[in-house]
This record gives structure tokens, C-alpha cells and sequence, in this order.
């Protein structure tokens, strides 16, 4: 699976376009000797990264440690947008890539990051745009639903660790099975399956930038 995500992403990066994305991004592609169209042009390496196009401030911020460890999300100030990428989807569970860095505790943190940037218009709903990696445009109460899912899972299979269970029995278990009729999948590049056993590892090896606790 490793360098999958990093292939798939940027497969049609488009030509001339300033590609502007986190270093660990370029290092990941240069390692996979990706065509050089799609290797970003510009780079950062602080945990913000500010421009101004279009007549509109957009900011990017690093997230450590989420589905791999070179994620942003990208907030649109003026038209209150925000880009997620694949931290946040409406049609599957988090890509969370472990060898190339990915966490549950990072998607969770990031996918708090992304709430802490949103505002609603009237009960939960409306106000601020998010445009998912794969899916539809939404506001925050989808990505409020998609984090507490992320996090319930997260505190089963910590539960079930701690208790000396095996992947195995992890699986056996069906943790997500409340929510597989929406985000689950038997067939295809990420299977359920692949989703429980990533939060399983990442819990049992935490990310070097992120504690358990977070």
C-alpha cells in the first residue's frame, strides 16, 4: 500500500499549475520518482503557509500525522471555504496510510482543526463550505458526524487493545459495524478491514510527532 496515496493523488496534477503543498509531499513523490508535472512547485515547512489569489487571503495548514504525514487543509477566508483533501471523505472511512506516516490520533486532531475553523449559520447547519477529498460539498455538521465516528472507533479498538486483544479479534469484533452502511466497503483499495487494522496499528506504534493522549 505504501506510496498509493501519493500515486493516486496526483496522477493528474495539472500541467504549468503552481502546486503548492507541504515538503513531506515532494519528498514522497521524488522517492517514488513521480512525473515532475505533478510535484508541487512550492513548498513549506512551517505549520502555516499564507498567499493571496483572486482577491482572497488562503491559508494552509499542516497536519502532522493524518492520513500521512504531509497534509494540509486549505482555508479559502473570504468565500469561507475550506479544502480537506482526503482527511475528510463523505463516501468511505480515513485512508489512514501508517507506513507513510498516518495516525487515527492525527485524522482525529486534524479533523478538529478543521471544526475549529468552521461556522454554522443556523443550528448546526449552512455557514462554512467544506469540499471533501472524495464526495459532496458540505458544511461542518458532516464532518462533526465523520470525527465522532473516526473517535468512537478509535476508543473501541483502544479498549479492546488494552484488554490484550489481537487484530484478529479486533476484526472479529466489528467496531465499526454501526456505521459501515454508510463508510464501509468490502471490495475495492480501502476496505473496512484495511481501516480497522490502520487505527489498530497506529494505536499500538504512535506517530513520533503525536501522543497517544491527544
Amino acid at each position: 500500500m505504501q506510496g498509493s496515496f501519493f500515486s493516486r493523488q496526483f496522477a493528474d496534477a495539472g500541467v504549468g499549475a503552481t502546486i503548492i503543498a507541504h515538503q513531506n509531499v515532494q519528498n514522497h513523490m521524488d522517492e517514488l520518482k513521480m512525473a515532475s508535472e505533478g510535484v508541487p512547485s512550492d513548498t513549506f515547512l512551517e505549520e502555516r503557509r499564507r498567499t493571496f489569489h483572486n482577491g482572497d487571503a488562503i491559508e494552509m495548514f499542516y497536519e502532522p500525522n493524518a492520513v500521512t504525514d504531509a497534509d494540509s487543509i486549505v482555508q479559502i477566508r473570504r468565500a469561507d471555504v475550506i479544502v480537506t483533501g482526503d482527511i475528510f471523505t463523505t463516501t468511505q472511512y480515513p485512508f489512514i496510510d501508517v507506513k507513510n506516516g498516518g495516525s487515527v490520533t492525527g485524522e482525529i486532531k486534524a479533523l478538529n482543526d478543521v471544526l475549529n475553523r468552521t461556522v454554522y449559520q443556523h443550528e448546526g447547519e449552512g455557514g462554512t463550505w467544506i469540499v471533501p477529498g472524495h464526495g459532496y460539498l458540505c458544511d461542518e455538521h458532516e464532518v462533526v458526524e465523520y470525527r465522532d465516528t473516526v473517535a468512537i472507533v478509535r476508543d473501541r479498538v483502544q479498549a479492546l487493545i488494552k484488554s490484550g486483544a489481537t487484530l484478529r479479534q479486533v476484526k472479529a469484533a466489528r467496531v465499526t459495524a454501526d456505521y459501515d452502511s454508510r463508510y464501509g466497503a468490502n471490495s475495492g483499495p480501502w476496505t473496512t478491514d484495511m481501516f480497522v487494522e490502520a487505527v489498530y496499528n497506529s494505536l499500538k506504534k504512535p506517530a513520533k510527532n503525536l501522543s497517544a493522549d491527544q
